[in-house]
């Protein structure tokens, strides 16, 4: 699967923007500013059909302008032809999406047809920030490689949202408390978030040694590195979990016990990678989780994802960088986008890499080949 050509209105800091691409390698050249990520958040927009970089769709509207367009135009090397996804937005309504200028139903249908990984100076988030990121993580790779469990994640979802909204009201038959309504949610939720769990820990079984053997790689270190998975719900009732921390749950006004309650811990010789680690350990470590997510979703898919680099040269050493490199130049993805301040630069880095690469100037908002 390739992208073969992407147009922006409006979208961030560009007014109008086309461009035909490489099936191989495509460079974003420009200063910081300049537009280079957002074309990246672009391609992960009709990929996920959401951005990589901030929550709020609306914060893609190019200032002044009241709607964005994002297109984009694929082929396969499956002999499935060619196929057009646009995602939309206008100020006050619902975000849109097509597939051949049909709209789906529900965007959720369209999670997993058209994989991309980013990796990005960020990921070490991943490390640093709470449990809700690496959650949040996780449950995106594993929707694009799992239909039933994006199903059951946004059932799971909507009545934990219905629940919380029943432990606000309060306790009281005065404020309008149904206690009946929130024993059948609690019966509705117990057994989709029992499932949740046995899904997460048996991705966890494939995905851990895949991600060792990428660190390992990248690292050349003797550390050992591992993930675990930390959850309420591991050996335990759901139901009785809900029960027993009901007078909890409305002193708090939330659901204190559940699958959103669940961590994936990172672990370096068996000790927080957050607080024992090296920058630079941390630096493989973010890069192997998403060299793992990219050969899962390869080897499930029928197709390579997208690989989107964003200034992997300002922000990782040149070890990191050259195993990087040495993965594009032995085709090991399939087409790659990647972004950098410097031309020169570029071009002497991507030297030995022999598949076809186009190069792109980035200035405020504009974009053209070299």
């Amino acid at each position: 699967m390739t992208l073969d050509s992407l147009q922006l209105l409006f979208f961030k800091n560009y007014d109008d923007a086309a461009l035909r691409l490489s099936p191989g390698l495509n460079c974003f050249i420009g200063d910081n500013g300049s537009g280079k990520t957002n074309l990246l958040d672009a391609i992960h927009y009709l990929s996920l059909t959401k951005s990589a970089i901030t929550s709020s769709d609306v914060l893609c509207i190019k200032q002044g302008a009241d709607f964005f367009v994002v297109k984009g135009n694929f082929s396969s090397d499956l002999g499935s032809g060619h196929e057009t996804i646009q995602v939309s937005l206008r100020q006050g309504q619902k975000k849109t999406l097509t597939h051949n200028k049909q709209p789906y139903e529900r965007m959720a249908d369209h999670i997993g047809k058209y994989p991309a990984v980013l990796i990005s100076p960020y990921d070490t988030d991943l490390i640093r920030q709470g449990s809700e990121d690496r959650r949040k993580y996780f449950d995106s790779l594993m929707a694009q490689l799992d239909h039933e469990f994006l199903e059951l994640l946004i059932s799971y979802n909507a009545l934990l949202r219905q629940r919380n909204a029943v432990l606000k009201q309060g306790e009281r038959p005065s404020h309008g408390f149904d206690r009946d309504y929130l024993l059948a949610l609690d019966e509705q939720l117990a057994p989709i978030g029992q499932l949740l769990t046995v899904l997460r820990e048996a991705f966890l079984a494939e995905y851990v040694p895949i991600f060792q053997r990428h660190y390992q790689q990248l690292a050349d270190g003797r550390e050992v590195v591992t993930l675990t998975y930390k959850s309420q719900l591991l050996g335990a009732d759901f139901a009785q979990l809900l029960r027993s921390n009901e007078r909890r749950d409305f002193a708090l006004q939330r659901s204190t016990t559940g699958s959103h309650r669940d961590d994936f811990v990172f672990l370096m010789d068996e000790m927080p990678v957050k607080s024992h680690a090296s920058q630079g350990q941390q630096k493989s470590f973010a890069i192997a989780l998403k060299l793992a997510q990219f050969e899962m979703l390869a080897s499930k898919q029928r197709h390579k994802p997208l690989l989107l680099l964003d200034d992997i040269f300002d922000r990782l050493d040149d070890k990191r960088i050259a195993r990087l490199l040495e993965l594009v130049a032995n085709e090991t993805f399939g087409q790659v986008f990647l972004t950098d301040t410097n031309l020169e630069r570029t071009d002497q880095a991507l030297a030995r890499v022999s598949i076809p690469i186009l190069r792109f100037r980035v200035q405020d908002g504009t974009v053209a080949p070299v």
